[in-house]
């Protein structure tokens, strides 16, 4: 096994069926292969900057290692126009000069439930850019599919419970179970 195959892993939706169709004709995130691919989807779409300076994207790694953006408020599952995906989150950006810079980043997704160690296919697909980044999830989010409820739960100070039903949730990640 390669280094590459050794961290990277393809992440299917785990989320609602009904999130899922209710988004199947929405449109899927743009890929990004430069920085002024950046800038024009910004522009495009009339990103605006929220009160704390940022632009805050929905992000997935698609299945060609690309990262692909698309408003915040769209499901992860409709930007990866319901493909599997390397990685899946939120981005911050920062205006700097003519261009936009990551302040933030982290792989909460409830759609897709990536793991931390996900961070490899993003730091390749940012790299790729070229895109300066902060070398890690600046905020880290661990889930985990209750085996008895099924609940999908965001594990919270380390203490893996099911909010539902309060039986233990496994160590190791589970979400792709149905």
């Amino acid at each position: 096994m390669n280094m590459i195959e050794k961290h990277t892993k393809l992440y299917n939706y785990a989320g609602s069926k009904e999130i899922k169709n209710a988004v199947a004709n929405y449109p899927i995130g743009i890929q990004i292969q430069s920085k002024q691919d950046i800038n024009n989807w910004i522009y495009s779409t009339n990103q605006g900057i929220d009160n704390s300076g940022f632009i805050i994207c929905t992000f997935v790694i698609d299945l060609e290692g690309y990262l692909c953006i698309a408003d915040r408020h769209s499901e992860h599952v409709a930007c990866s126009g319901g493909n599997p995906v390397f990685s899946a989150g939120e981005i911050f950006f920062v205006p700097n000069k003519n261009e936009y810079e990551i302040a933030e980043i982290s792989n909460q997704s409830t759609g897709f439930c990536p793991e931390p160690d996900s961070w490899f296919s993003v730091s390749q697909a940012l790299d790729r850019i070229p895109l300066n980044h902060p070398g890690e999830f600046t905020m880290n989010f661990i889930f985990r599919r209750c085996v008895k409820c099924g609940l999908l739960n965001l594990v919270k100070e380390n203490l893996f419970v099911c909010a539902d039903c309060n039986t233990e949730l496994p160590k190791n990640w589970n979400c792709n179970l149905p």
